[in-house]
């Protein structure tokens, strides 16, 4: 199967084709990047030399896209640029895995108070978010455009969604505080973002109104059948990649540690991407860097009545294009780990 990926030369497009490149049941034919177009893969991703297949950069044009025989397409674009290109390939009867946020909110007035105007409302109903752990398998045939959730969204829902439904926890009083590498914010060029500024140091940002905080409620009452209002803190962490994630929750009368464990392992049985480590064992990024795993633990505090949830994950694999991944071998019929670990 033929694949491309439009706006490759991004961090998380950069993954993308090197787990492209390495994947045994699909051929990387196209990368595009308007900034990049003409270059050789390699001069661009140096670490790809020798290994890059000839591969030049191509202009990202959404028309000459849509009319190629490739089948699938992967947008590494920001919010608002992908959707323009989800048009021109969904009309092209092209399948389309976004990474952006474009599509990840199903409730358009959602959408617009976090991001603005939508780019492509008529596309919503087309489209489906899915976390495949979470989602019911029915989007493998019903959808046209998948939305590959966000890297702190991950790292909420997987610990979350199966102790809510199984009355494991309470639906009030969730607060989470997450710390992001700086590659989560993409390639761009900031103060904040510098390397003096980051290095041995460490800040909050986005409170209160984070983007990924529509995202979670959303898909949080999606799953649930209720409204759940969680306290987001994100921070900005001096590493590269990774996200460490500690959620702390009340413990739903009665509930002990071991209702925890038995379901979240029921939930998760045979799901080769969630890890779920004993409890006193909190995951490291670094153990995780480089997969498309999460890694899960657990403990409960008597003093406050809270359990203490902590998780890592890589947000460039987990987080992005590693489950961007998972998501075509699920819905292309493939091995769910082909080219993944």
């Amino acid at each position: 199967m033929k694949v491309g990926i439009v706006g490759a030369s991004g961090y998380s497009g950069e993954v993308l084709v090197k787990l492209l490149l390495g994947h045994p049941r699909v051929t990387l034919a196209a990368v595009t990047s308007r900034s990049q177009a003409g270059k050789a893969l390699a001069t661009v991703i140096p670490s790809l030399r020798g290994a890059d297949r000839g591969l030049r950069f191509v202009d990202s044009d959404a028309v000459a896209l849509a009319a190629s025989d490739l089948d699938l397409f992967f947008l590494a674009l920001p919010h608002g640029a992908a959707a323009a290109y989800a048009k021109v390939l969904v009309a092209g009867g092209k399948r389309v895995i976004d990474l952006s946020a474009d599509f990840r909110i199903a409730d358009v007035a959602t959408y617009q108070k976090y991001y603005g105007e939508h780019p492509a409302p008529e596309l919503l109903a087309a489209a489906r978010f899915v976390l495949p752990e979470l989602t019911a398998p029915e989007w493998k045939t019903e959808a046209k455009l998948i939305a590959a959730p966000g890297c702190y969204p991950t790292s909420m829902l997987v610990p979350l969604v199966p102790l809510l439904k199984a009355a494991v926890i309470s639906r009030e009083h969730i607060v989470v505080n997450a710390y992001s590498g700086v590659s989560g914010a993409g390639k761009k060029i900031e103060e904040m973002y510098l390397y003096v500024e980051r290095a041995e140091s460490i800040k909050a940002y986005g409170l209160v109104k984070h983007r990924h905080l529509a995202e979670v409620e959303e898909q949080l009452a999606l799953h649930t059948g209720a409204n759940i209002v969680i306290q987001f803190n994100p921070h900005l962490a001096p590493m590269r990649r990774g996200i460490a994630t500690t959620i702390t929750v009340p413990a739903a009368a009665g509930a002990t540690l071991a209702q925890l464990y038995a379901t979240w392992r029921e939930a998760y049985a045979g799901r080769p991407f969630v890890q779920i480590l004993p409890t006193g064992e909190s995951p490291d990024t670094a153990q995780v860097v480089g997969t498309n795993r999460v890694d899960m633990s657990a403990v409960h505090d008597p003093r406050t009545g809270n359990f203490v949830i902590t998780v890592a994950e890589d947000n460039l694999m987990k987080g992005a294009s590693g489950q961007a991944v998972q998501i075509m071998n699920l819905w292309c019929g493939f091995e769910e780990t082909a080219g993944l670990i």
